[in-house]
């Protein structure tokens, strides 16, 4: 997206004329290979595919960087042009940054660093980030948001909206109405550093313990509401380790499994954007979390919740598992809708039902979740639908994008003991009280 074309009328309409082109295109070549038998170039598909999403400065870019993290929801040259969005979107150029960083941080704000990079280490959906330097030469990365993103961002939302109603006239197996007020409540949280410092420190609170676990400090001498700087921590990205040994691979999930679950089940707190590009790993195995603008804190009955429907489908009572059900928000448990939610229940629960080393998918499908997802999706139809509440969307899309992060990697390790590592002494009220510290310190 050009400097000029904004968030007018003009332009919002030209990225989506580009956006249904591009995807409209993709759609029916691909049925024409699947029923006429004809040949389709994946690779230049690809290429339009990222081209036309990668203007995108909002929600429609984050569901392609959720796709691309499923292995095999999609074709792979598809994924490899994809992921480069999660960390290569295109960049704004130096004048805009100049401009930009003038009206953050005032007139003469070169000054406030021995060094200032002109062009952007990393950009992406919101913002793209600027290696920079202290007086005193500690090194620095300084998140810059793109001009006018409330504005993008809102018209994104109200876009999003009008597909979510027309996908609804077809298909009324998932009401889309919770999906899509959780999706906005968090993107708007993702426009505000300041918020999005507090989330870094909460996170750094959280996880003082994890020696596998590195967080940024943020800068508040150099922040606002619009410009995000901590210090700059190294890493390599998670790609780079996918053909290591089975002992660094191994240990890369690991600390990714506790960088995500200790602040929930401790905590009730998790990172609902766990695409590759948030996350990065040192050479000693240890990985560093990045990017805090998608925060979820639940409730401490939620966080019990998700452990009673363990020990439900583990020991056989469904009456407890409805119970975790309503806990979670679900409404009209029927026994058919109950009896359906169990099918995914089963299949995201399954690694932590065994005290053994294994894959976090023991069949030799690469496309972690899609064919029970289908399943899921095939029987909701039948029985008229769900109604998704809002704290299990992101619940939801966190595990199955680290899960898929896990297959990536060809993890195997015993998710069952890590599990029940953390759960072992779980106490609601004792969750709420943490949480409540770690927010006021932090705070929220």
């Amino acid at each position: 997206m050009s400097n000029g074309e904004g968030n007018t009328f003009g332009g919002r309409l030209g990225r989506y004329v580009r956006v249904g082109r591009a995807v409209g295109g993709l759609a029916a070549r691909a049925a024409g290979q699947r029923y006429l038998g004809l040949k389709v170039d994946r690779e230049r598909d690809a290429r339009q595919l990222k081209e036309a999403l990668g203007g995108l400065k909002g929600p429609l870019m984050k569901v392609a960087q959720l796709l691309s993290t499923i292995p095999d929801a999609l074709p792979k040259e598809y994924v490899a042009h994809l992921s480069e969005l999660q960390s290569n979107a295109p960049a704004m150029g130096w004048p805009f940054v100049r401009r930009r960083m003038t009206a953050e941080l005032g007139e003469g704000w070169e000054k406030k660093f021995r060094r200032f990079e002109h062009a952007a280490a990393r950009a992406a959906s919101l913002g793209q980030v600027h290696r920079a330097e202290t007086s005193d030469g500690e090194a620095l990365a300084c998140k810059l948001q793109y001009p006018d993103m409330a504005s993008a961002v809102e018209a994104d939302l109200r876009q999003l909206k009008v597909i979510f109603r027309l996908y609804e006239r077809y298909d009324r197996a998932i009401s889309t109405e919770n999906i899509h007020a959780e999706i906005s409540e968090r993107l708007r949280e993702e426009l505000d550093y300041a918020r999005e410092a507090k989330h870094m420190r909460l996170y750094g609170r959280m996880l003082r313990n994890e020696k596998g676990v590195h967080v940024p400090e943020p800068v508040d001498a150099l922040s606002t509401r619009r410009l995000l700087t901590m210090n700059w921590i190294e890493g390599r990205p998670i790609s780079d380790f996918t053909e290591a040994p089975a002992e660094v691979r191994n240990a890369l999930a690991h600390n990714m499994f506790r960088a995500w679950y200790v602040p929930f089940y401790e905590y009730g707190v998790i990172h609902g954007d766990p695409h590759l590009g948030n996350y990065t790993a040192r050479d000693d195995r240890s990985i560093n979390l990045l990017d805090f603008g998608c925060i979820r804190v639940f409730p401490p009955k939620f966080v019990e919740g998700v452990i009673d429907l363990y020990f439900a489908l583990r020991d056989g009572e469904p009456d407890r598992a409805v119970k975790a059900y309503e806990t979670w928000g679900f409404t009209d448990l029927r026994k058919p809708v109950v009896d359906t939610l169990n099918i995914w229940a089963r299949y995201v629960y399954a690694p932590l039902m065994k005290d053994r080393a294994q894959a976090i998918q023991e069949d030799n499908s690469t496309r972690y979740g899609a064919e029970v997802a289908g399943k899921v999706h095939a029987e909701l139809r039948k029985i008229g639908g769900v109604k998704p509440p809002r704290e299990f969307v992101l619940m939801d899309r966190a595990a199955i994008g680290l899960g898929s992060v896990f297959m990536r990697l060809k993890a195997e390790i015993n998710w069952y003991r890590m599990f029940h590592e953390l759960i072992r002494e779980f106490d609601a009220k004792a969750l709420a009280k943490r949480q409540k510290e770690a927010l006021a310190k932090a705070g929220l």
